[in-house]
């Protein structure tokens, strides 16, 4: 098995870490400098805080999607799919404005992911964006990647650890206000959400809709949030509640570890 190799990249007004496992070190180093390219090409594209960014034209209708990069058809498609799922408590726009940035940063981890699995002989990836992991594989024989999910309670403490024993592929993303406060908005009031949540982990295969599934559920709250996420294949949850109380799915316990 080659060496690890690993890197650490800010974009996306955060950090990007990836871990690969296995694999000729050149060829994996040359994809990862493909990957870190593509991550500042979509930051470029999708940022509204940029105003000759694609998605900051096409909201201010200067651009129409046909003439933007070819990301932006895909991930408005994505995020309409995720508003249609999540009953519309997912959404892709901030208060009336054209912004989805909600599900870039998931599915920027995602992709990245998947393309570093695609160089000969790797055996195991695990890209972090800003506290949102994408695994895939294992990062040795024997050994199974985990990842701790903060407790919002217990500053340096954890809620739990993940294990993604067993699976080809898990993705663990965690939304809630400990990190970056009450940036969660309600999409029926274009208001910061109140809940009695302070995060919810979503674990699925996909990071692109387990980034979008917790902050879902954040939004509708810990009982009607649980039991949304009850109904979605292949998902699996922990959500805290400000009181202490952890709710969490019925099949959680095979992935703690």
């Amino acid at each position: 098995m080659g060496e690890a190799v690993r890197h650490a990249e800010e974009v996306m007004g955060t950090v990007f870490s990836f871990d690969v496992r296995g694999g000729e070190a050149g060829a994996v180093r040359a994809a990862l400098g493909e990957v870190v390219d593509r991550l500042h090409r979509v930051d470029a594209v999708f940022s509204t805080y940029r105003e000759d960014s694609d998605v900051s034209r096409l909201a201010r209708g200067e651009l129409a999607v046909e003439r933007c990069a070819p990301e932006v058809a895909e991930v408005l498609g994505l995020a309409a799919e995720a508003e249609r799922v999540s009953e519309g408590w997912f959404s892709p726009r901030y208060r009336g404005v054209l912004d989805p940035t909600g599900i870039v940063k998931g599915w920027s981890a995602e992709r990245a992911a998947r393309r570093l699995a695609r160089v000969d002989g790797v055996t195991g990836v695990s890209v972090n964006g800003g506290g949102d992991v994408q695994l895939l594989g294992a990062p040795e024989p024997g050994r199974d990647w985990r990842v701790g999910v903060a407790d919002p309670l217990r500053p340096g403490g954890l809620a739990a650890v993940i294990s993604a024993a067993g699976a080809a592929e898990l993705s663990v993303a965690t939304s809630g206000t400990a990190e970056r406060g009450a940036h969660i908005v309600d999409p029926r009031t274009g208001r910061p959400a109140v809940t009695d949540l302070v995060s919810v982990t979503v674990l699925a295969p996909r990071l692109t809709w387990a980034d979008c599934w917790a902050t879902a559920a954040f939004a509708r709250g810990s009982e009607a949030g649980l039991a949304w996420l009850g109904t979605l294949p292949e998902t699996e949850a922990l959500l805290l509640t400000a009181d202490g109380e952890a709710r969490y799915t019925g099949g959680l316990a095979a992935h703690l570890g």
